[in-house]
């Protein structure tokens, strides 16, 4: 597997783990809840609210590196060095803007966000 798509799946992973974590955070701990039908979700904390932003965040932004990875795949740079940074510059960057964004650091969340943008941008430059 190039190294990628390994950051993709990572991603994937990161993605899931994200989603989970706004789930559990906004059920306020219940295990309970997530059997049930949730129609009735207790008040959203803060914290829920940005663990909620952030996985959502992250699924739109998957759309867009699986697309370009795929891409990359499909024309032959799979291993190329400006796809392989990219992806790097995309995983890592969105692994930080997560506790970040948790947190509630503004500034800097959007300063890794747009990191993660660049690595994007840096895996289409491979391609044009």
């Amino acid at each position: 597997m190039s190294p990628d798509v390994r950051l993709l799946v990572y991603a994937a992973i990161l993605t899931w783990v994200m989603i989970m974590v706004a789930t559990f955070v906004r059920s306020g701990g219940d295990l309970l809840y997530g059997f049930g039908n949730r129609e009735a979700p207790p008040p959203a904390s803060a914290l829920a609210g940005r663990a909620d932003r952030a996985a959502k965040n992250m699924l739109e932004n998957m759309i867009l590196f699986t697309a370009v990875v795929m891409a990359a795949q499909a024309a032959g740079h799979h291993g190329d060095s400006r796809v392989v940074l990219g992806a790097r510059l995309f995983f890592w960057a969105r692994l930080a803007y997560w506790p970040t964004y948790l947190a509630g650091v503004r500034y800097l969340r959007t300063g890794l966000w747009a990191v993660s943008v660049a690595g994007l941008a840096l895996i289409v430059s491979a391609l044009l």
